[in-house]
């Protein structure tokens, strides 16, 4: 377990300063994570990573000469917000376009991807590559639905190392999707990891067992073994990943990543690799430049993973480049601009508030008591909703709702403070909401909260009818950007029954109150009903059968949510009578 903290809601932002107060020679803080300390040729490309943190040296660690120009870094296995990556990437850029690539997970992707609409918007030519090399994850016809794990590490090194060459945005990307697509790891587990401020890991393997085929945040495995002999464990992981070689990439020469995982350390990974090197050199298979120790971890858990990229000219020749960062360094690299400390770039902020009329103002104290109340039940159900998403996810939610939730109403109430009407302050709450929370659900409940904001507005008393609109504006929103659909065991299963049943609530003359409380109702029961589902979506998709008979915390969070705000409502219109 973490057994060093303060706060756990403090502890990414806690490790990212000592981060940066350790390795000024490489990097330094922007808004969002870091990036480089000195200054990249003009012109050239800035390759932008990221990810949740929790995996060190991925993926601060990688930022440097050689490597990447920046990374985005999100909470404790949360992807980073798309303001983060946005912040990031603005601050990296050099004027010759940004490459975004990061692991292939949903919260990843959509916080990636609009970052990555923002930053194109305004003229900063981007593009982005998703790691998908993780085979236990997806079939070999879906990789497309892989997720990313050590691979992660040969795409970043060529992407970086063709960067810093001069390539252009388009030959980078091509340079990145190539090492992707010739990219292959595959994991083993023997225990898990237990998250800053919580008393049990995500996920506990047998004794005299192994969990087969996990992922780097604790999601468990898709199957079970016994624990093998350090050779066993080598032929398992050269099999799986060579019996992919005859439908994948041509060629016998390969990158090798031996990773462990956080407990294993690097006298045990020497002892496998003795074997897996005698294994490759057996089938024909020539190692060019080995990488054996921690690269991509999960705190303290207990598990290696054996990636493996077939070369080419250009990728052979990219991954054997220098490169110098706090956690990866290779040969020696030349500095550019004799060292030169990279300028400091004012991102600029428009913090002035709309104005609002009086009854706007007086709703805005409504909203904010029912942030309030929001923290308050997601505190009081913080853990049972991490033990929830643990079944077959990587147990975060809880904790990343909490700080959505409290970042939410620290928001709110500063915008309340300083005049908001009802409009602004929820679309204030909603930003801070994604952006801190990260992940899926942090984008999903931010956009949620600017919808019904935007519904809302500043200036008229909210109705009824206009709640009514933006939950249903929000929901089909979050189905357009999330891509999910009713049935794939998301939050989708519960907002969907609870705005369609809103909408006839209040079409039928209903009070707001009387409205939600019957439309919770049925939020409730859609929550519960999702234990009979199996997720198409997200980090449980390759778990699906792990997770029925158990409800989406997702789901159950929304209508957990949903309740307390129909009590509150409930509640001052009794007042009011």
């Amino acid at each position: 377990m973490a057994y060093l903290f303060n706060d756990p809601l403090d502890f990414a932002d806690e490790l990212t300063a000592g981060f940066i107060a350790a390795y000024p020679r490489w990097v330094r803080k922007v808004p969002g994570g870091v990036a480089r300390s000195t200054a990249s040729k003009p012109g050239t490309v800035a390759v932008v990573i990221g990810g949740g943190s929790g995996h060190y040296p991925a993926f601060a660690g990688l930022v440097g000469p050689g490597l990447a120009h920046g990374a985005a870094m999100g909470n404790i296995f949360a992807s980073p917000s798309a303001q983060q990556v946005y912040s990031v990437a603005k601050a990296a850029e050099s004027g010759g376009g940004v490459l975004l690539t990061y692991g292939n997970y949903a919260g990843d992707v959509l916080n990636f991807n609009q970052a990555q609409d923002r930053l194109n918007a305004e003229g900063v030519r981007t593009a982005t590559v998703a790691v998908t090399d993780d085979i236990s994850s997806a079939r070999a016809d879906e990789a497309h639905k892989r997720r990313g794990i050590a691979g992660d590490l040969a795409v970043f090194k060529v992407a970086g190392a063709a960067a810093d060459e001069g390539r252009t945005l388009d030959e980078v990307v091509d340079v990145a999707s190539r090492a992707n697509s010739r990219t292959r790891s595959f994991g083993i587990a023997f225990s898990g990891c237990t998250l800053p401020g919580s008393a049990e890991p995500l996920f506990t393997v047998p004794e005299g067992k192994m969990a087969v085929g996990m992922g780097i945040h604790g999601e468990p495995g898709i199957g079970e073994e016994d624990l093998p002999s350090a050779d066993q464990a080598a032929e398992l992981l050269v099999r799986s990943l060579l019996s992919e070689a005859a439908d994948g990439p041509e060629g016998s020469r390969v990158a090798l990543i031996l990773n462990g995982l956080g407990s294993v350390k690097s006298e045990e990974l020497f002892v496998v690799y003795r074997r897996v090197a005698e294994l490759l050199d057996e089938a024909g298979v020539t190692v060019v430049d080995p990488e054996i120790g921690e690269m991509v971890t999960s705190f303290q858990m207990a598990g290696i993973s054996l990636s493996l990229m077939w070369l080419d000219e250009d990728l052979e020749r990219y991954w054997r480049a220098a490169a110098s960062t706090p956690a990866f360094r290779k040969g020696a690299v030349e500095e550019t601009d004799d060292g030169a400390w990279a300028p400091e770039r004012s991102l600029g902020t428009e913090d002035e508030l709309p104005a609002s009329t009086k009854e706007s103002r007086s709703a805005a104290a409504v909203v904010q008591e029912l942030l309030d109340a929001v923290c308050e039940v997601i505190d009081a159900n913080v853990d049972d909703l991490g033990r929830l998403d643990s079944i077959a996810g990587d147990g975060d939610h809880g904790i990343g709702m909490q700080r959505g939730a409290t970042a939410a109403a620290k928001a709110g109430r500063e915008a309340m403070d300083r005049g908001a009407g009802a409009g602004t302050l929820l679309s204030r709450a909603g930003d801070a909401w994604a952006d801190k929370a990260g992940g899926t659900s942090g984008a999903l409940w931010g956009m949620l909260l600017v919808t019904i904001g935007g519904r809302l507005g500043d200036q008229e008393r909210p109705t009824a009818e206009a709640v009514s609109r933006g939950v249903s504006d929000g929901a089909a929103k979050i189905m357009e950007f999330g891509k999910a659909q009713l049935g794939d065991k998301t939050l989708v299963d519960t907002l969907v029954p609870f705005a369609v049943a809103l909408d006839k609530a209040v079409a039928g003359g209903s009070s707001l109150a009387e409205a939600w409380a019957a439309a919770g109702e049925v939020a409730w029961a859609s929550a519960e009903a999702t234990a009979t589902l199996v997720p198409k979506m997200g980090r449980a998709r390759p778990l699906a059968e792990k997770s029925l008979g158990t409800p989406d915390p997702g789901a159950m969070s929304m209508a957990m949510i949903i309740r307390t705000v129909g009590a509150r409502i409930s509640a001052k219109e009794k007042i009011s009578d």
